[in-house]
């Protein structure tokens, strides 16, 4: 056997980043299956390869017994004491087979069993460097398209974007360049494969914490997302300090921070809300941009109603109920609505009052 061939392993395992061990796993693996294919050997074999000398051998192990009935499995006392005097029944000798023309015969069969290993051991190794990335963000370019998913190279594989997981304002061009939230990531029998959203709430978690470093550092801590993408989202989030204005550092100066995650999803209306363990403060902030008159909370079902200022009954609930069902989403609490007219006909507000609505203040 020539080194020319450990010289090709030592290359593969270099420029593959594949353990060089495996190869030479493999190697011995097709040597052995060469053998016993062409030579009609059933018997148990060995290989021995030495890298230095770039020469292979190959043993037969056989038992040694009183009377052989398969000379391919056994051998007899006396033949083995020719060899060494110390042998006994029972142990196994082995005993070199290598044919004179083993070596061309084998380099042939294992062409094919080494590449199959090594395009497994590839997988592997993609497997490994992808598989930590499962709910994180990456960046892509668009390869191709068909009617049921959205190709996007990822780097050493490409990843499957599904029409579920589209965002319905965008399109999607080849070479267009593309951040996508890995969803998950499998090691099958084709290989790895990687599915990527564009609609998920995660994705919309993991660029807050990219362009806000507060959220990096852990200064200021996401609670809760909920999303329909493409379309409008809610965030709250909550900062542990009281001096730290938590929606004030995600939404940035000027609405810079903000503008930034809304320009990456092509327009999405983002409300970052303050988070509060208070129901009552908590789903008054997730109703933003609408202002609250008050709120009842039935503890034992989970559950609020919401009393709005009359002019503001259709901005609470929003568009086919949207603010209403991201803002449940988002605090995980039922809200019914009602306007204060509503409310004091069923006597859920007590008495008329005069209430101040500061228009200027800022909605996200």
């Amino acid at each position: 056997m020539s080194s020319q061939l450990f010289d090709a392993i030592d290359h593969l395992a270099k420029e593959k980043g594949i353990d060089k061990d495996i190869l030479l796993e493999a190697l011995e693996a097709a040597l052995i299956s060469a053998y016993k294919k062409n030579f009609k050997s059933a018997g148990n074999v060995r290989v021995e390869l030495d890298e230095e000398s770039g020469k292979m051998a190959v043993f037969s192990r056989k038992t040694i017994v009183e009377e052989v009935e398969d000379a391919q499995e056994e051998i007899s006392l006396d033949e083995a004491r020719e060899t060494n005097p110390n042998y006994e029944l029972e142990d196994v000798i082995e005993v070199e087979v290598t044919p004179k023309d083993f070596g061309r015969i084998a380099a042939q069969a294992a062409k094919q069993v080494v590449t199959q290993r090594v395009r497994e051991a590839e997988r592997g190794v993609i497997f490994s460097q992808y598989v930590d990335r499962e709910e994180d963000v990456m960046t892509g370019i668009i390869q191709r398209k068909d009617p049921r998913f959205v190709y996007v190279n990822l780097g050493k594989i490409e990843a499957k974007l599904a029409e579920p997981e589209q965002m319905p304002t965008e399109e999607y061009h080849v070479h267009d360049r593309l951040k996508v939230y890995v969803t998950k990531v499998e090691n099958t029998s084709k290989g790895p494969q990687i599915y990527i959203s564009r609609s998920h709430p995660g994705l919309l978690k993991r660029l807050f914490e990219m362009e806000v470093p507060e959220i990096y550092e852990g200064i200021v801590e996401i609670k809760s997302v909920s999303r329909e993408a493409g379309d409008r989202s809610k965030i709250s989030v909550h900062a542990p300090d009281p001096e730290i204005d938590p929606v004030g550092s995600c939404v940035g100066q000027k609405g810079q921070r903000v503008q930034a995650i809304v320009d990456e999803l092509k327009g999405e209306k983002i409300d970052v809300v303050e988070w509060s363990e208070d129901p009552v403060v908590y789903v008054s902030n997730a109703l933003s941009p609408s202002k609250v008159v008050d709120v009842l909370v039935d503890e034992e079902e989970k559950a609020t109603t919401v009393i709005v200022p009359d002019y503001q009954l259709s901005l609470a609930i929003g568009k086919r109920g949207q603010n209403a069902r991201l803002a449940a989403k988002l605090t995980g609490w039922k809200i019914d609505i009602k306007s204060e007219t509503e409310a004091r006909e069923q006597g859920l507000l007590a008495e008329e009052e005069d209430i101040y609505y500061d228009e200027d203040e800022d909605l996200f």
